[in-house]
């Protein structure tokens, strides 16, 4: 669907919050650590009170959350507002038993949990994840707009069964028509193949050869949904036909709702993220060599992951 002009992937959700909504890059993961290592959670540093990570479903650290700790007859024994990393942390300890946990911040729904404090007075929460407000209400139907600057459309493939190689799409425009009837909505996107980078000049030459994308008789990456089902209170399973490489195949992607909101330009905006998984033979790109006895340069298989922004109306405010 989209791919990003303005950074990288905002992904690491399942890394930073544990709560397997989304593939990620590692490297907010590992700033997240160091801020939890650095603020004495997790390291013994202090003895007891409540221990907890805010994140927004995509990953990112809340930082101006609130969270409100009352005991069972429901008076407030602690508040405490996450640091800037969106660490929450508390140095009293507390006496043991069960504890109902409130997270707030301006702009997202309350999210309530439950809280065991063990006998040495500590209790550690995890990743305590917000929604933007509203919850799960989808925006106003009509026309949206795909922004490519603040979109990403990157793919991943294994290389020499060790690790990932990872590129992105730079150029490319869609629409989405959200219905009345959510599973009646629909989604339309053009790739241009060219605009491939992996960070490599050498390697990205390769990916527009005949061996891969072949962008010189087969310019255009195309989606086209055919139909949609829901999966979850904010989730859907997206029914399309992907044309690669001069392919025609089936393809679905798992997509989220992330929410909602206005912009800077005076517009409306619209949040979502999607993933899916492909085989390179599925589209005629068979090139490999291999390097060893079951192992391939490059992996059979490709995942795809997609961070979408859309703006309300026909056209783009820029």
């Amino acid at each position: 669907m989209t791919g990003g002009a303005d950074g990288a992937d905002p992904g690491a959700a399942d890394g930073v919050t544990g709560n397997g909504a989304d593939g990620g890059t590692g490297a907010r993961a590992g700033t997240d650590s160091a801020a939890v290592a650095g603020t004495g959670v997790g390291t013994g540093a202090a003895s007891g009170g409540v221990r907890a990570r805010v994140r927004t479903r995509d990953g990112w650290a809340v930082q101006h959350a609130v969270l409100t700790v009352t005991d069972m007859t429901g008076a407030q024994v602690l508040r405490v507002e996450a640091d800037e990393h969106g660490v929450v942390r508390s140095g009293q300890p507390l006496p043991q038993g069960a504890y109902t946990v409130i997270a707030t911040a301006v702009g997202y729904a309350p999210a309530a949990s439950t809280a065991m404090v063990t006998a040495s007075g500590r209790a550690d929460l995890g990743a305590l994840v917000l929604a933007r407000q509203g919850g799960v209400e989808l925006p106003p139907p009509g026309p949206w707009t795909i922004d490519p600057m603040h979109s990403t459309v990157a793919a991943s493939a294994q290389h020499l069964g060790m690790t990932s190689v990872h590129g992105r799409f730079t150029e490319f425009g869609g629409r989405i028509e959200i219905a009345q009837d959510t599973e009646k909505s629909s989604v339309e996107a053009v790739i241009k193949a060219e605009s491939i980078n992996t960070g490599n000049a050498m390697r990205d030459q390769h990916l527009r050869s005949g061996d891969f994308l072949d962008v010189e008789n087969h310019p255009d990456i195309t989606y086209r949904s055919t139909g949609i089902d829901t999966a979850g209170p904010d989730r859907w399973t997206v029914h399309g036909r992907l044309e690669m490489h001069g392919v025609v195949r089936e393809v679905d992607l798992d997509l989220s709702y992330l929410g909602s909101g206005p912009d800077p330009w005076g517009g409306l905006r619209a949040a979502f993220r999607a993933t899916a998984e492909l085989r390179r033979s599925d589209f005629a790109m068979n090139y490999n060599q291999v390097v060893a006895a079951g192992i391939a340069a490059v992996g059979t298989t490709l995942k795809v992951d997609l961070d979408i922004q859309a703006v309300q109306g026909e056209t783009l405010p820029f």
